[in-house]
């Protein structure tokens, strides 16, 4: 069978494909490349990728391009299985002869309720890594002989054997070119990533125990396991060989640090391919990596660094499993400053713990980090996690829609001494107190001064921030 690997259309400037950790429409445009797609469409001759949000695509588009293919599959999540089920049912009228297939987090915790949900739209599901399983598929193999799939029979749900996690991701193709292939790269956008850039993975899976984050404790598991140095630095030579103009490598990795030996001698092997070239790169680390680590990727061309900072009280990280004190944070980011290394932050309100004392905390630690750039999410308790479970005990889940009408996070989580609204309230609150600091503001206008590119940049961002938070207050809860 022929594929199409399809992340479908929802909202505008919805970013929840394959990559994204949150699935919904942001501050400013932001759109992940859809990776994990592209792993199993790079092994089966006559596939193809289509990432409609990006390529602005609405569903009768999708229609057009589905009738030329015997399979569909695509990435759902929590916060989108309603509206990709539909898209589903309605290519199933279209050609309903076309198989069908969902992937991704919620199925694999949900598979026999997310067939009766879908009620005949979707044929398939692939619980956890899905690679191997559509690849055989494709191949004509019997679906009770492919292992990690689930599906209705004769009105039963079969669930064929557990599909173990892959060892050799040295043998997976390189995402990068079916980027080429299938993808308009120029499209992708993250505000604090140099443009254009690409995405791509070192490793799977993550050792820590953060109890919210949805893809270790779902999909990729809590094991790390990791790329052959020298078949990542093939990637990347590719990567700066065929794609002219790309001037920044994202490494998605969960966790890029968390192997100090495996991302040293990563860095060792790209920095003689990427800094010739004046290309740099990013990783996901944690807050505990090491002066000496950092030092030798930022000699090798590391630029940028993404930390989840999550909370700025100690208690709320011991709640959440984090790993890690506020007292790390602070000198992992000393040490980032001292080496010129840039910082984006992540933090989460409405995690267990939460008041609006700590809220208050949480800002007051933002701006005592003074970060080049950051970013607020509201605590989503997906299924799978061990958030979830825990919100579901003890009562928390006020709502079970993620997004509200527009694609925006809502706030589900509802505290009985905080309230979801005081919850959702703080973002702005947050957004305001840092970026509206006398400091950040000259420090934006001195780099509008010096570079004209960034001008543009900067004051197209803060067009869209300002229409954002417009909508946000328009569609308040």
């Amino acid at each position: 069978m022929k594929p199409l690997f399809l992340n479908p259309p929802t909202f505008e400037d919805f970013d929840g494909g394959a990559g994204a950790r949150y699935q919904a429409s942001r501050e400013v445009t932001s759109f992940w490349y859809p990776t994990w797609l592209t792993y199993p469409a790079g092994m089966i001759e006559g596939s193809r990728v289509v990432d409609a949000p990006v390529q602005k695509l609405d569903l009768a588009d999708c229609l057009k391009i589905a009738l030329d293919y015997d399979m569909v599959v695509m990435y759902t999540s929590t916060p989108t299985l309603a509206i990709d089920v539909e898209t589903a049912r309605t290519i199933k009228k279209e050609k309903p002869g076309i198989i069908t297939v969902l992937t991704g987090p919620h199925v694999t915790v949900l598979p026999e309720e997310s067939l009766t949900f879908a009620k005949g739209a979707v044929d398939i599901v692939c619980r956890g890594e899905f690679d191997y399983s559509v690849k055989e598929l494709c191949e004509g193999k019997e679906w009770e002989e492919v292992a990690g799939i689930s599906f209705l029979k004769n009105g039963a749900a079969v669930h064929t054997a557990d599909r173990a996690p892959i060892t050799d991701l040295d043998a997976l193709p390189f995402s990068a070119q079916v980027y080429q292939r299938d993808l308009p790269i120029n499209e992708y956008v993250i505000p604090h990533f140099k443009y254009p850039y690409v995405s791509i993975y070192s490793s799977r899976g993550c050792p820590s125990r953060c109890i919210y984050c949805l893809w270790p404790q779902t999909i990729t598991g809590q094991k790390m396991r990791t790329r052959s140095p020298e078949n990542v630095a093939e990637e990347v030579r590719w990567i700066v060989e065929n794609l002219p103009g790309i001037k920044e490598i994202s490494f998605d990795d969960d966790t890029f640090s968390a192997d100090k030996k495996h991302a040293t001698a990563v860095a060792k092997l790209i920095g003689p391919l990427v800094k010739p070239k004046g290309i740099t790169w990013t990783i996901n680390a944690r807050a505990n990596c090491d002066f000496d680590t950092l030092k030798v990727m930022r000699d090798n061309g590391l630029r940028h660094v993404v930390v989840g900072y999550e909370s700025g009280n100690d208690q709320i990280l011991k709640n959440i499993k984090k790993g890690i004190t506020k007292a790390q944070a602070l000198e992992f980011t000393k040490n980032c400053k001292k080496l010129g290394l840039s910082v984006h932050g992540a933090f989460i309100f409405g995690l267990p713990g939460e008041t609006r004392e700590t809220i208050k905390e949480t800002t007051a630690f933002a701006i005592q980090l003074d970060l080049n750039s950051l970013q607020a999410s509201l605590a989503s308790p997906y299924p799978g996690t061990e958030f979830y479970a825990m919100a579901m005990k003890e009562g928390w889940i006020a709502s079970d829609s993620f997004l509200d009408a527009t694609g925006h996070q809502k706030c589900v989580i509802n505290y009985p001494h905080l309230s979801n609204q005081e919850i959702f309230d703080a973002v702005e609150i947050f957004y305001n107190k840092f970026y509206f600091r006398p400091k950040y503001i000259a420090k934006s206008i001195w780099r509008m001064i010096i570079d004209c590119e960034e001008r543009k940049k900067l004051l197209k961002e803060g067009a869209q921030y300002l229409q954002y938070m417009k909508k946000r207050k328009e569609t308040r809860m």
